[in-house]
């Protein structure tokens, strides 16, 4: 069918949809307490450990022990609005935690079991953190941060970690009170997470979220695994993504919207590699996941024809965001996987509001198309989120024109639109700055920059600091990586601009090679006509390195100003070494 012809289904779901947010709400509620009274047999999660422990939890066991957990936490003096860190990654007890915290209307701050001492102490003396939960993958570099953190009174092993906190978590469970510990009466506009950025453009900023947002991210959640919990052949939903529970794509993207439909999640403790996640995802009958880019690439490359090795595979959706996706990417998914990849775009400020939707399923249960997937687009808006393009003024661009892309507090009907978090821990003029206007009536800047059709389909360029200018021509760094990338010798790439005292800038290409690939001059050639044949003249890279490997971010974005810098770096010393 044309796509002109199709019915507007996008248009259809905006129009129509309403946010219904309770002034009351606890996401431990929602997630666990109505789910271990309602289906307490039901597996909430079936976990994994790579040395081959593995197991299960039903909902009536998981909320057992957050009720417990929670008894515990405010015997060790908890409060309501006290942070709590949570440094571990995809096991039970992580989930456990999240829902304890909630319930006690405390805020959960999860940190990744990869930060070392200083990332933790940065993080835990910022927050003023009371408790921290900690296994046996970070407690050495809590420890060691801990003299730092004053306001830091206990320290809970978890696992293996067992001797060497203040307290065992299974010892603290074990004497907690059995009976329920019944969620504090939160408003839906409280905190509940703080989730400290990235810090891709410098020092991690703590966002606290409230715990209205999830009810915010799930509209995004549904459509981009092609109508959650649903599945075409009424098989149950499993869902499995490697993303660590310790970010916002872990936790508001998987665990957290996951446990509130009350269905099965996979946790996998362990290293990513991508042969093993196809024998996870077929051993467990995954229907769902959440995808990385560069997960993606890598699995394209180590297994292009997952059907004939993988013949198991149950997988019905598939969810990418945190780079931009690129066709290569998504002809994978359609021709080797058989899924439509639903690229997806949100911020820890602001997450899950724009992307695809392959298939929605009506109340009668047929299924339909969503809205036509356009490869190299990063989607439209999700319904209930007012999205756009905007100029440095904060006024809408014209379709076709370059800009930032930016959320409106409000939706198209007017009303607050609950995906918004609170606002940065302690920067009030972080906070601000976020917003071009009155914080509360508003657009909420991102950082982006994209284009948008006329359609609403938005073309991602880069970060803004990430897009730059060659000969008068702006660059967008994510196209040129992306044609690199369908090159077979190329397994990952990363684009920027290298000082030129003649043109400013050049464009220079780091490329992570295919295994058996050489990186030679013949290749360098190769590559760089592969990129004159597809793209304009102007993005070929006129310099190529090969790496080991790209400076990466503990959520999976390729680090482009760390090497933007170490470019400015060697070009400020290349005149003396030239004196020399």
């Amino acid at each position: 069918m044309d796509e002109a012809a199709e019915p507007d289904f996008h248009g259809l779901l905006h129009r129509g949809f309403r946010w219904r947010v309770p002034a009351r709400f606890n996401i431990g509620q929602a997630c666990g307490r109505r789910w271990g009274r309602r289906t307490p047999q039901a597996v909430a999660i079936r976990w994994e450990h790579e040395d081959g422990r593995a197991g299960w939890i039903r909902y009536g066991e998981l909320q057992r022990d957050a009720d417990r957990l929670a008894h515990a936490l405010r015997g060790l003096g908890v409060a309501r609005g006290d942070r709590v860190a949570i440094v571990m990654p995809q096991r039970v007890e992580t989930a456990v935690a999240h829902l304890a915290v909630y319930q006690l209307g405390a805020v959960a701050m999860p940190l990744s079991m990869l930060f070392g001492p200083d990332a933790l102490e940065y993080r835990l003396r910022d927050s003023a953190a009371v408790v921290a939960l900690a296994d046996e993958t970070s407690i050495a570099n809590l420890l060691a941060a801990r003299p730092a953190c004053p306001a830091l009174r206990q320290v809970v092993a978890v696992g293996a970690a067992r001797g060497s906190g203040d307290a065992d978590y299974e010892a603290l469970l074990a004497r907690a009170r059995g009976d329920a510990c019944d969620p504090v009466a939160t408003r839906a506009d409280d905190p509940a997470v703080l989730i400290y950025t990235s810090g891709t453009t410098g020092p991690p900023k703590g966002a606290l979220i409230p715990h209205r947002a999830l009810i915010g991210n799930l509209t995004g959640f549904v459509c981009s695994q092609d109508w959650f919990p649903y599945t075409a052949d009424g098989s149950p939903a499993v869902f499995w993504s490697p993303a660590d529970w310790a970010w916002t794509g872990g936790l508001m993207d998987a665990l957290l919207p996951v446990l509130y439909f009350g269905r099965e999640i996979v946790a996998f403790q362990g290293r990513f590699a991508p042969e093993r996640a196809f024998d996870l995802m077929q051993r467990h009958r995954v229907t769902h996941s959440f995808l990385f880019p560069t997960a993606l690439k890598a699995m394209m490359k180590a297994v292009p024809d997952p059907r004939r090795d993988h013949p198991g595979l149950a997988l019905q959706a598939i969810m990418s965001a945190g780079e931009a996706v690129g066709d290569a990417v998504v002809g994978y998914g359609r021709d080797a996987l058989g899924v439509a990849i639903n690229e997806m775009f949100g911020q820890t400020e602001i997450n899950y509001v724009v992307g695809n939707c392959g298939r929605w399923r009506d109340a009668r249960g047929g299924w339909h198309a969503g809205w036509p997937q356009r490869p190299g687009s990063m989607g439209r808006g999700y319904p209930g989120h007012r999205v756009a393009v905007i100029d440095d003024e904060g006024v809408e661009c014209a379709p076709g024109t370059p800009g930032e892309i930016a959320v409106h507090r409000r939706d198209r009907h007017g009303e607050a639109d609950p995906v918004f978090f609170l606002g940065y821990w302690g920067r009030d003029d972080a906070t601000r700055a976020k917003f071009s206007g009155d914080p509360a009536d508003s657009w909420c800047r991102t950082g982006d920059t994209a284009v948008m059709d006329d359609r609403g389909y938005l073309w991602y360029q880069g970060r803004a600091d990430d897009v730059f200018k060659v000969a008068g021509y702006r660059i967008g760094p994510s196209e040129v990586e992306n044609c690199l990338v369908k090159h077979p010798a190329v397994a990952n790439a990363a684009v920027v601009p290298k000082p030129d005292p003649e043109r400013g800038a050049v464009v220079k290409a780091y490329v992570v090679l295919a295994p058996g690939q050489v990186g030679d001059a013949a290749l360098v050639e190769q590559l760089q006509r592969h990129v004159r044949g597809q793209l304009a003249p102007y993005e070929y890279p006129k310099e190529i390195e090969f790496v080991a490997a790209l400076p990466m971010t503990t959520t999976g974005k390729v680090q482009r100003r760390v090497l933007r810098l170490q470019e400015e770096a060697r070009a400020r010393a290349a005149p003396a070494d030239a004196a020399r």
